[in-house]
């Protein structure tokens, strides 16, 4: 009778390993479960014999094992081919079909590229005694923590249709509220860059038209023309003599910088707490991005929960798919707070990354025992939130633009006629 390898989760969150003897991973899986563990990696013990036929059949496809992960390791996989992969998975499971000949079909019809490999990868795992689960956790391009826990817990649990129905929906609603605030910042991003153009363009090309004129008519000219025609000077490298850069380079660098030295900053845990906690402190953004932020860690919490994965090891995952710095400090007080047998709610409210209505909620759902449903609640709830701050930041992004635009080409405009009014002036009898 074959021996699997487990590692597991006790209640306590602490890790620990062991052995058993089954027929099947599942009969495994099953023994684990009746520990009283959570077992995420169960896989069979194979003996010398099999350790050197793997050995050698490593080595006859050493190259094509090797090509497939450089090929996975170039580029990841999409969300929506993700999202796409869960939800026709989860048909197929809850029509009955075995999980290899869902993973043949899926494969069959995905066309060729990196999530082909990554199927066919996973088919070859899980025919050879894996677990689903602990295949995909091999593929971690396609395949993050949060997904392969809550595919092990369904696996236990032996609901993974219903986990993948759950994960699904999870993938599409986050996918829809990306979309919400990609697509609100769309319409503002492209009129402020065609504006930025265009007000260069006549600082660049037409400005020094006019500075020819003023010069030949010897006119004195306004304060408001001297610093525009200065900055007109500036961008076109003829401000000073010693000026070998013309500041038109300055401007064009200005986004490179910025994305490279955020992307540089994030490196390092200092300067990713340091950005994170400057952009929930912006007006409007800040609120935007923490009610996102909320809405996405409470449904992933719940979603693990609901799943059937245990707390602490929930808090965890979640805390590491976060992507605030702000909110994974919150995290690991809830999680050394729980692991103490302290309450989930203290603790978030005393971070105060959360609102009161928040920090009620969890309390309440700690309280009635409905932890879960409580959190995809407050998920569901500030999704609506974020639709009306997103709906509020294009109302006021546009009188905004307005009036930005109004000011840059207003003040060109007055700086240019100034001279010309009183240049007509001088001239009437």
């Amino acid at each position: 009778m074959p021996t699997f390898i487990y590692e597991a989760i006790n209640p306590a969150g602490q890790k620990q390993k062991g052995q058993v003897t089954a027929n099947t991973s599942e009969e495994a899986i099953a023994q684990i479960r009746g520990l009283g563990v959570f077992p995420t990696l169960v896989r069979e013990k194979k003996g010398k014999k099999g350790e050197e036929g793997a050995a050698g059949a490593g080595a006859a496809a050493g190259g094509r094992k090797k090509l497939s992960e450089i090929t996975i390791s170039i580029g990841g996989v999409s969300r929506k081919t993700l999202m796409l992969f869960t939800r026709q998975l989860s048909t197929l499971q809850d029509a009955g079909l075995p999980i290899l000949k869902s993973l043949a079909v899926l494969e069959q019809q995905q066309r060729p590229g990196i999530f082909k490999k990554v199927l066919r990868n996973l088919h070859e795992d899980v025919s050879g005694g894996s677990t689903l689960s602990d295949a995909m956790a091999r593929n971690p391009k396609a395949f993050d923590k949060l997904y392969t826990k809550m595919v092990a817990a369904g696996e236990v649990g032996g609901v993974l249709d219903v986990i993948l129905r759950r994960l699904a929906e999870f993938l599409e609603k986050a996918a829809r509220l990306r979309r919400r605030i990609i697509g609100a910042m769309i319409y503002p991003t492209l009129v402020l860059s065609v504006a930025a153009i265009i007000v260069l363009g006549i600082m660049t090309f037409i400005v020094p038209k006019f500075e020819g004129i003023f010069e030949d008519f010897d006119t004195e000219m306004p304060p408001m023309t001297v610093a525009l025609i200065n900055g007109s000077r500036w961008l076109g490298g003829r401000l000073y003599e010693g000026q070998t850069v013309p500041g038109l380079a300055y401007v064009a660098a200005v986004p490179f910088v910025l994305f490279f030295g955020v992307k540089l900053a994030r490196k390092t845990s200092a300067g990713r707490g340091a950005l994170d906690a400057l952009v929930l402190k912006l007006p409007v953004v800040g609120a935007l991005v923490a009610k996102s932020t909320i809405a996405r860690f409470t449904r992933t919490l719940g979603t693990l929960i609901t799943a059937g994965v245990p707390i602490l090891e929930a808090i965890l995952i979640t805390r590491d798919t976060t992507g605030n710095t702000v909110f994974q400090r919150a995290l690991t007080s809830v999680h050394d707070s729980v692991r103490q047998g302290d309450t989930f709610a203290e603790p978030l409210r005393k971070s105060g990354v959360c609102d009161a209505l928040v920090v009620n909620m969890i309390g309440v759902g700690e309280e009635t025992g409905e932890l879960d449903k409580m959190l995809l609640k407050i998920a569901d709830t500030y999704d609506e939130e974020v639709d009306t701050l997103v709906a509020g930041l294009v109302s006021l992004l546009e009188p905004l633009m307005v009036v930005v635009l109004g000011v840059s080409i207003g003040f060109i405009v007055v700086s240019l006629f100034l001279p010309l009014i009183k240049l007509i002036q001088s001239v009437s009898p």
